[in-house]
């Protein structure tokens, strides 16, 4: 019976001991913890001054529909932008008469008044969404003259047929109409100025 109660004594002592350290760990764990905290919490944090040149907010949502714009066009088919030689930076630079240094103090001015970024960054995703509905719109006016311009062709097709005529050629120019049409980027407006120079 001593011997039992010798062995509970040492196993209590052995796990308060246990504790014990835990706790010290524990307390110097929340004190380094602290340290930290503290020591972050003193850095001086310079917050971006209101550049003379920003870009007022109206202009930046343009300018970051934009550019929204065609980061989706060079994602979606990088080689037929690069065939048109537009650079997406560089073709917003210029179109809104701005400069990459300009653009950059704008964004992080912006970026920092969150609240502001926010309101920009909404009516960007507006903005985007009202063009993707009106496109929608026009695309499926688009596909409905095109189902009927496919019917007049198959029943002129038709016609010409039972009259007896050679329908192969004509086949073969609707084909080719067909793989000629025009793409709907743009080109950036330098290219457009230098081919609208070298036609004059």
């Amino acid at each position: 019976m001593v011997d039992w109660c010798t062995r509970t004594l040492n196993i209590s002592r052995f796990l308060t001991l246990q504790k014990d350290s835990l706790l010290i760990v524990k307390a110097k764990n929340i004190i380094l913890l602290l340290l930290v905290v503290f020591s972050v919490s003193c850095q001086d944090l310079k917050k971006t001054e209101k550049p003379d040149d920003l870009i007022p907010e109206d202009k930046m949502i343009e300018v970051l529909t934009e550019l929204s714009l065609l980061h989706a066009a060079r994602n979606y088919n990088r080689s037929k932008l690069e065939e048109t030689g537009i650079r997406p930076e560089e073709y917003i630079y210029e179109k809104f008469n701005i400069d990459s240094l300009q653009f950059e103090r704008s964004n992080n001015f912006y970026a920092e008044q969150y609240t502001d970024y926010e309101r920009i960054y909404d009516s960007v995703k507006v903005r985007i969404q009202r063009m993707k509905t009106r496109l929608d719109s026009l695309r499926e006016v688009e596909v409905k003259r095109e189902d009927s311009i496919k019917m007049a062709e198959k029943d002129s097709l038709k016609v010409l047929d039972s009259l007896g005529i050679d329908t192969d050629s004509l086949r073969s120019e609707i084909k080719e109409k067909k793989k000629l049409r025009a793409d709907s980027l743009l080109p950036p407006p330098a290219l457009m100025r230098k081919k609208m120079d070298s036609m004059n």
